[in-house]
Parts: structure tokens; C-alpha cells; sequence
């Protein structure tokens, strides 16, 4: 997911939904302001310990939020790994992101938001979308 979307130091990674905290970790190894939000305490805790396990306490933010609610429109980089509902439900607050923001989604689509790019591997489909300076029309 990270290689799909040429994550960089630099970058500005949020991993919604980010469960025990791997992506969130290895976004920052590669040099990006990396955070993780999700609304279960039990995965912040999972992410926190997995973090200092792998010496990433301080480099890394996680923040138990409802994701509908949070703020993460300085992103520039959006990980998912969220059901294709929830997926389709987020596109209005995604599309409120600067142009150009990255977005990639394991296993799960956008509805009728057609992805630019679809890669399979090892049995899951990574999808990549740009957010585009106005929202598409879709059906």
C-alpha cells in the first residue's frame, strides 16, 4: 500500500482504521509524519505496544477517534483497510482533501469511484485514487 503510493519523508500519512498499527509504523520508517486513528481502544493500545516493540514511541501517533469526526485534512497520504460501506461513506470528507492527496484502500473499493490504479497481490486487490480539485460526479 505505502509503495503504491510513493509514500516519502515528507509526507503526511494517516491510516484510517489502522488496527495494530503496522502501516502507521512502517509509513514512518520511510520518513512520513505518520498517524493512526481508530474508534476500538483495544487496537490504540495493540499500535502503541507494537510501536515501542519496534522502537517507534514519539515517531509515531495514534488517536482513538471515530474517523467520521476526526481531523485529517493536512493528509497527504489516506490509508484504508475499512468495508467498501464505510469506504463509500468517507468519500465526501476525502474529497475535502487538498488535490493531489494520495489515497489507498486494501482489499476494498469506493463504490463507483473508479480507481487509477488496481494492483493485485498475494490474493488482495490495493486500490489508488488522487483527490481531484473538484469531486466527481457519480451516480
Amino acid at each position: 500500500m505505502l509503495k503504491l503510493a510513493n509514500v516519502h519523508a515528507g509526507d503526511i500519512h494517516y491510516d484510517l482504521g489502522c488496527g495494530d498499527g503496522r502501516t502507521v509504523i512502517s509509513a514512518a520508517k520511510l520518513g512520513a509524519r505518520a498517524t493512526g486513528i481508530d474508534i476500538n481502544p483495544v487496537r490504540i493500545k495493540e499500535s502503541e505496544e507494537n510501536a515501542a516493540k519496534q522502537g517507534m514511541t514519539g515517531k509515531v501517533t495514534f488517536r482513538l477517534e471515530d474517523l467520521f469526526e476526526a481531523d485529517f485534512k493536512d493528509a497527504t497520504v489516506i490509508t484504508l483497510y475499512l468495508l467498501p460501506s464505510l469506504n463509500v461513506k468517507l468519500r465526501p470528507k476525502l474529497w475535502q482533501l487538498k488535490p493531489g492527496t494520495r489515497i489507498v484502500s486494501h482489499d476494498f473499493d469506493m463504490g463507483d469511484w473508479k480507481p487509477e490504479k488496481t494492483v493485485d497481490l498475494d490474493g488482495h486487490t490495493i486500490y489508488f485514487w488522487t483527490v481531484p480539485a473538484k469531486p466527481p460526479v457519480l451516480n
